[in-house]
């Protein structure tokens, strides 16, 4: 059986997916599922959350990890407090709210301009061509 050997510069290029914007966002927390919900979406999220615990302790965070256990109490998020260096794990049953308050840094940088971009470039005859990310600042 032969392999057939394809040009990755002529495959169809798929679209991404569309990215919700969530900046600014209080999600209402009526309930464990609510709760679940936000913290899938602030996980998700390319910059910082604010967290208030039930103790009235306020954390600002990026949240890279999470474990999701049968209960909220088995149940834990890890992020990077902006206030410290050192890499913090909360439960949810702590979490009274969350607010998406950090700059996302994803929304806006599709991956469609990216392709475009480079589309570009590529007809215009640019050799040694690749697709670089624009400053997020």
């Amino acid at each position: 059986m032969s392999q057939t050997v394809q040009n990755p510069d002529e495959l169809e290029v798929v679209s991404g997916f569309a990215h919700e914007n969530l900046e600014g966002w209080v999600p209402e927390l009526a309930g464990e599922d609510d709760l679940k919900q936000a913290l899938e979406k602030a996980f998700d999220y390319r910059g910082d959350v604010t967290l208030t615990l039930k103790s009235g302790e306020r954390l600002e965070a990026y949240l890279f990890n999470r474990t999701t256990g049968s209960t909220l109490r088995d149940s834990f998020v890890q992020m990077y407090p902006v206030q410290s260096t050192e890499k913090r794990r909360v439960s949810y049953a702590e979490i009274a709210r969350i607010e998406f308050t950090g700059k996302d840094r994803a929304a806006g940088k599709h991956w469609e301009a990216w392709v475009k971009k480079y589309a570009e470039k590529k007809a215009a005859g640019e050799k040694n061509i690749g697709l670089h990310p624009e400053s997020l600042d």
